[in-house]
This record gives structure tokens, sequence and C-alpha cells, in this order.
């Protein structure tokens, strides 16, 4: 009995077809250990309070190399897939970059403070001296007015005891005064009397005659016998009273 040899037609394409379903498989679980093993890179974010204008550079690309085909004769063997990260020197260089921050055109800026200078503080030194001597001048011209008033108040007092003294010595000559007969009512006699201090009197002198020599000696002898005539007491008056001019009518 011998052997025959019997062709069999499909075997060559269903152990390619075989083959083709264990390489998709194989790839498959390639594929899928290397999305645990090597997740997507994640970018960091930083929160700022505002949104400066910021020149940002470029995002760097991630550049994957291409995944090498997976080689029927070695499944074992898993390619590990090279994927580049963005480089950690260009992010810093990133971060570090100045922020330019736009002005706010609504924000009022306080003036710059200018230090006074040499200049400055000599003009201030000067004014100060000013307002000093004007403070000076208008305080002195309120002392002096002062003073005048003070020394208006105390003339117009002094006067009115002079005043008050005169008539006192004029009243006590008329009191001692002998009318003579036929003296004109019109008659006018003027007597210069110099008195000492405590109102002795001198002798008279005869400054201006009346025409009636009769009334001018009884006036005159009317003066010495009044003698003392009365003065203030405050001694400082008494320059008033030293030599004085005494006007006499027959009727007054």
């Amino acid at each position: 009995m011998s052997a025959t040899l019997i062709h069999e037609p499909f075997r060559l394409p269903a152990g390619i077809m075989a083959f083709s379903v264990h390489a998709v498989f194989l790839a498959l679980l390639y594929f899928g250990f290397s999305w645990q093993a090597f997740p997507p890179a994640t970018m960091s974010v930083e929160l700022w309070q505002s949104l400066p204008e910021v020149e940002v550079a470029p995002p760097v690309p991630v550049i994957a190399e291409a995944v090498q085909p997976v080689q029927p004769a070695q499944p074992e063997k898993l390619l590990k897939p090279d994927i580049s990260l963005p480089d950690k020197k260009e992010k810093r260089e990133i971060e570090t970059k100045p922020v330019v921050t736009r002005p706010d055109k609504n924000k009022v800026e306080a003036p710059p403070v200018q230090q006074n200078s040499v200049e400055q503080k000599r003009d201030e030194a000067e004014q100060r001296e000013r307002i000093a001597a004007q403070q000076a001048a208008q305080a002195a011209r309120e002392k002096a007015e002062q003073a005048a008033r003070e020394q208006t108040e105390k003339d117009a007092a002094a006067g009115r005891i002079v005043d008050e003294y005169k008539a006192k010595i004029m009243a006590k000559i008329r009191s001692n005064i002998n009318m003579p007969p036929d003296v004109a009512k019109n008659a006018r006699a003027e007597f210069s009397v110099t008195l000492l201090p405590g109102g002795a009197v001198l002798p008279p002198r005869l400054t201006r005659p009346s025409g009636n020599a009769a009334y001018d000696n009884a006036v005159e002898r009317a003066i010495l016998k009044s003698d003392p005539l009365p003065l203030p007491r405050d001694a400082a008056l008494f320059n008033r009273f030293r030599e004085l001019k005494l006007v006499f009518k027959p009727v007054e």
C-alpha cells in the first residue's frame, strides 16, 4: 500500500491569516501597555492676581518619534516609545521672565516728594524773618499808639487840674482887690506872676496896663496879698505854674 500525496490548496492563506490576527493582538497589547505606563505630559498653570501682558514664548510642541512597527519575529520585546518632554531649562527661562504690567490710567499717582533745596530753605528763612519783622513792627506801633493814648489821657487830666487851680488862683486874687472908683467896665490889666514851690509869690510885673493906674495898683497889691497861691499836690505839674500870665477885668 503506497501513500498518496494529497495537495491542500487553502493551507497557505489560512496560515497567513492566523499570523496577521496574532500580530494585531500583540500590537493592541503593546499600545495599551504604553498608554498606561507613559500617560500624556501635563502642563503646569500659574495663577496670577491680574492679567499682565506677558510676551510668552510659543509652546514647545511635543515631538514624538515614530513608533517602530512591531516585528512579528520578536513579539516578546516591547518597544518603549521615545516621547520627548518640554525642556525644563526652557520652562525656567519662561517662568523667570520679568512681567511687564500695563500702567493703570485711572490710578492717580502721588506727586513726587521734592526735598527742599538750599535756595528754598534760604527763601523760607527770609520769609520767616520778614514775618517776624512785620510782627515786631506791628507790636511796636501798637505799643506806641497805646503810650500816646495814655499820654494824651494824662495830658488831658493834667490840663483839667491846671485849669482848676488857675481858677482857684484867680478867685483868691480877686477876693483881695479893693476896687477904686471910676474904673471903666472894659478895663484890662495883664500881669506876669512868678511862683516858687509851695505857692510863694515874687513881685509881679505889669505886662499890659489897663489905662487906669489906680486899678492896676489895686490888682498888684491883691496878688501880693494872696501869697501863697494854691498849687496842686503833684509836683510834676509845678512847671505849669512857675510863670503865670494873669488877666484882670473889673467886671467878669
